[in-house]
């Protein structure tokens, strides 16, 4: 029996989005100097990025700008692929998006002038708040891509991160793929006896939710019972082993100190100054 096209195309994009979600650790198997680096090298540079860049002010913009840098070196030495980099980051935008709607409300003390055009405290610090989002989000993301979730969270666990914390990260992130996995078969199995290309109704979609959680529960339980059965002692197996050497501690004094200059002074303004002073 050949599936309609409205279940033949739900199946589609829910098998897509489990082969999307492995791709970040298919990522990780690279072989660049940046992938071979130790996890805590790329966790502290990372950590110190985005402290760096969500202590500015909530009016500050141009200071903003030199941090583009590090994710861009970070996805290019990684040879990592920024079109779908970028494709993630969009997905959690709208949340960044709610969150600062209602400052052009709140706040409408005119800063500056373009022209004519009065800017408000509100619209800039709403734009602040979107370049914050991409510059955090996109380093987590690269920082996963030239990692792996399971060497994160062995690093963590070798900063000294409780290993409890570090073990449900682990686990929450292994069961995304059982639930995945669990919708895509009960998509399948709906769309192999309904015939309406129509989508679910309410109370359909209530009754396919809970029996959703039950089968993920019984099938993250059985999991469970077999990792325990080989031996799983909260440790997940690695590729390649950790070394924290010379070009970790080259890794982390070039970026570090990097963020600290930019974080202390505002390059773009002192660029802008150095050439009209030169040009004087």
């Amino acid at each position: 029996m050949t599936p309609p096209p409205g279940g033949a195309r739900r199946m589609f994009k829910i098998d897509q989005n489990l082969f999307d979600i492995g791709r970040m650790d298919t990522l990780a198997t690279g072989g660049t100097p940046l992938h071979r680096l130790d996890p805590r090298a790329k966790l502290i540079t990372t950590l110190a990025f985005i402290v760096a860049v969500v202590s500015f002010d909530k009016y500050t913009l141009s200071a903003l700008i030199p941090f583009f840098v590090f994710p861009l070196v970070m996805i290019a030495g990684g040879g990592l692929p920024f079109a779908y980099l970028l494709r993630k980051v969009l997905v959690v935008a709208p949340f960044a998006l709610f969150v600062g709607a209602f400052n052009p409300l709140l706040d409408r003390e005119i800063l500056f002038r373009l022209g004519g055009l009065g800017i408000s405290g509100g619209w800039v610090s709403y734009l602040s708040i979107l370049i914050r989002f991409g510059l955090t989000v996109t380093a987590a993301l690269t920082l996963i891509a030239l990692t792996g979730f399971n060497t994160v969270c062995l690093g963590l666990e070798k900063l000294a991160v409780p290993r409890p914390f570090v073990i449900q990260l682990l686990f929450l992130y292994r069961y995304i793929f059982v639930l995945t996995d669990e919708a895509a078969r009960l998509v399948r199995a709906r769309s192999l006896r309904v015939f309406e290309a129509s989508g679910l109704g309410f109370k359909p979609f209530v009754s396919m939710v809970g029996h959703l959680l039950l089968r993920t529960l019984d099938r993250a339980q059985r999991v469970h019972l077999a990792m325990r059965c080989r031996g799983f002692e909260g440790q997940m197996p690695v590729l390649r082993p950790t070394h924290f050497g010379l070009p970790e501690v080259r890794h982390i004094a070039l970026w570090v100190p990097l963020f600290v200059l930019m974080r202390v002074y505002n390059l773009p303004i002192k660029l802008g100054l150095w050439i009209t002073g030169f040009f004087a």
